[in-house]
């Protein structure tokens, strides 16, 4: 039996590294579309009548599944879920796995490297440097000892724990709100204690309804200490008009964003002429190891579900 195999983005480039792998272990031909919208991956698995879809951005509502009802699995290019209907998939009896592990470090790295460099004001430094100023004493009046500072984070999966690991390490204080995750290494507090202490808040929840914009103007309006914010995980967790709104108006001292609401970031967006803020293009995962890792394990994914069908 031939299996089809629906590819539903092409963000990554051509899908040679896919193809060759899923033919090594199956009898499948694989079919690549650049899907963008609902309708794009309706008129897909209508032509290609899938048995596995592999998807990185597009949309895998109900819909899709009940025009695909051949598929056994969809295999997420990344970590995060919420492109896909899990309700609609659970009830069709339709796999759904990720690739949980491939950039855990590289997005920790990327959250501490935003974080670290809005603490020590370097955008900045970096800018009144280049307009001419040379201001070595003025520069220490709003940094401050990470050591007597507090750290809070806002979400403690893998990667929030080695952000966690790397600021206690410079002896900072790390507090953790995050209801469904039990970690006895740092201190458990509610949302409301993050605003009120935390000198530098760094985001690493999963986005779901309940989460989406657990930053918003009203969490930002009780923040006390003037917190650098740093957001790497999922766009819509943070009102980003309202971060930007929050530096502009001295509530947040720094911004850290590698995540948008709107994906690419709109050119006329005011978070890109917001100061001390640092934007990267969703970026936090990428590494020379990282991608060839996702692209590869989500593939495995299709192949182990369908393998001996």
């Amino acid at each position: 039996m031939t299996h089809r195999i629906l590819l539903t983005d092409l963000d990554l480039g051509t899908p040679e590294l896919e193809r060759d792998l899923i033919s090594r272990h199956l009898d499948a031909e694989l079919v690549a579309r650049d899907c963008r919208t609902e309708n794009d991956v309706l008129e897909a698995v209508r032509e290609v009548r899938p048995d596995g879809i592999i998807v990185q951005w597009a949309p895998i509502t109900d819909a899709v599944l009940a025009e695909a009802p051949g598929c056994r699995i969809v295999s997420r290019i990344g970590i995060g879920l919420d492109m896909v209907d899990l309700e609609a998939a659970a009830r069709r009896g339709v796999l759904v796995k990720n690739v949980p592990h491939y950039c855990t470090e590289e997005v920790a790295t990327h959250a501490v490297a935003m974080g670290l460099a809005l603490w020590r004001q370097l955008p900045r430094l970096d800018h009144e440097l280049r307009m001419g100023t040379w201001n070595a004493v003025g520069a220490a009046d709003d940094i401050r000892r990470l050591s007597e500072s507090t750290v809070g984070l806002i979400g403690m999966g893998r990667i929030g724990r080695l952000v966690a690991d790397a600021y206690a390490a410079w002896g900072a204080r790390v507090i953790v709100a995050d209801p469904l995750v039990g970690d006895d290494a740092y201190e458990r507090v509610a949302l409301s204690t993050i605003a009120a202490e935390a000198d530098l808040i760094s985001i690493h929840a999963p986005l779901v309804p309940e989460t989406h914009h657990i930053v918003d103007a009203a969490f930002l309006s009780t923040t006390v200490k003037r917190p650098v914010l740093v957001n790497v995980s999922r766009g819509a967790l943070v009102d980003t008009l309202a971060a930007a709104v929050a530096v502009n108006d001295g509530v947040l001292s720094g911004l850290g964003l590698d995540v948008f609401e709107s994906e690419p970031l709109p050119a006329d967006h005011p978070v890109r002429r917001t100061p001390n803020t640092l934007i990267s293009p969703h970026a936090a995962w990428s590494s020379v190891t990282a991608l060839p890792e996702l692209r590869r394990m989500a593939a495995l994914n299709v192949v182990e579900a369908l393998s001996g069908a």
